[in-house]
Parts: structure tokens; C-alpha cells; sequence
């Protein structure tokens, strides 16, 4: 397979809509109920916290899937994988069968970072937890350990391509998250304990 094929098959991948299906399963359309955002979160706070894992899991698992495919495939192009990653990501944010409207492509973003830049990306998932644990708001969990990125990559040692990559998914977080950030500065953003 060409690239452009390994970049398109990134792309598919990152746009199904595993969070809107579980939620449709419930007879829930997340497009219409909570946040409206078709991902992971909004499946959570909607569905529950079984429904929301299990949505968390498969946004990431689309995400990991294409990387891994094109690491496995032999082809000896350097900046591939990354380029895999921004279109699994990219599938997610801006997925084709809603209008190209997705969901903030935190999950799907973290699945395919995780083959890339595992070590940089374990502890932002640390920091995530973290962050989680103490003030119950997702949102700021996935501001803050995506800002932390690039710098852990820095501290790791990571390529070249993946450090872009770690950069671009970071502002690509902030950028996402602006509405996040308004309402986590005023005080009114959610909280997971809060429906």
C-alpha cells in the first residue's frame, strides 16, 4: 500500500463513531443530549460510567489501530506514523458522517500517541488521572496533560516527527477545549459527578 492509503485507512478509522453507537445503543443520541459532542465524555456523562469506559476504550483503540498497522507494514518512512496519527485524530475531530463535526479527539488522540511516544504519552496519562482524581473535570485533565506533552517528549528524547506531532496535538487540545477553558476559569465547567 501507498501512503496516502496507510494516511486514508488513519482518517476512516479515527471518523467511526464508536461513542455515538454505544449511546445509541441506550437510545441516547449524544448529538442531542448533554454537551452534544459525539465522544467518549459526553457518552459518559449520558450513558454512565461502564458505557463511558467502554467508549473511552474504543475511541483510543481507532486511534492505535492505524499506527500500528503501518509500523507493522515494513515501510521505512520516517514521518508515516505521525502523519497516521494527525488523520486518526483528524477522522475523530472531523468525522464525515455527522457534517464533519466530531467529537475534541482527546481518546482517539491518546490511543495512536501511545504507539507513537508511549513514554511521554503514559505519564500525560498519569498527570490525566491525576488531574481526574482531584477535581472530577475531564476537561482540565486532557488541557493540562496534553500542554505537557511536548515537554515530556523533550524529556524523553522522542524523533523528530512524533515531537510535531505531540506539539500539534497539544494546540490541537487547547483549541478543542477553548469553550473548556472559558467555563473552567468562570467555574461553571461540569464535573464527572454531575449529570
Amino acid at each position: 500500500m501507498g501512503s496516502w492509503l496507510y494516511i486514508l485507512i488513519g482518517f476512516l478509522c479515527g471518523s467511526i463513531p464508536f461513542s455515538w453507537l454505544l449511546g445509541k445503543l441506550k437510545g441516547v443520541d449524544l448529538r442531542e443530549h448533554g454537551s452534544g459532542n459525539p465522544g467518549a465524555t459526553n457518552l459518559l456523562r449520558t450513558s454512565g460510567t461502564a458505557m463511558g469506559i467502554t467508549g473511552l476504550i474504543l475511541d483510543a483503540a481507532k486511534g492505535a489501530v492505524p499506527v500500528l498497522l503501518v509500523n507493522s507494514s515494513g515501510l521505512q518512512i520516517p514521518w508515516l506514523p505521525s502523519a497516521v496519527v494527525i488523520a486518526a485524530v483528524c477522522g475523530h475531530v472531523f468525522m464525515p458522517w455527522f457534517g464533519f463535526k466530531g467529537g475534541k479527539g482527546v481518546a482517539t488522540a491518546l490511543g495512536a500517541l501511545l504507539v507513537l511516544a508511549t513514554y511521554p504519552v503514559l505519564c500525560g496519562l498519569g498527570i490525566f488521572i491525576l488531574l481526574l482524581a482531584v477535581f472530577k473535570m475531564v476537561s482540565l485533565g486532557s488541557v493540562i496533560a496534553g500542554l505537557a506533552m511536548p515537554f515530556l517528549g523533550i524529556i524523553f528524547g522522542v524523533e523528530k516527527y512524533p515531537q510535531i506531532v505531540l506539539s500539534l496535538i497539544a494546540l490541537a487540545i487547547l483549541f478543542t477545549h477553548r469553550g473548556n477553558i472559558k467555563r473552567i476559569i468562570s467555574g461553571t465547567e461540569r464535573k464527572i459527578s454531575k449529570k
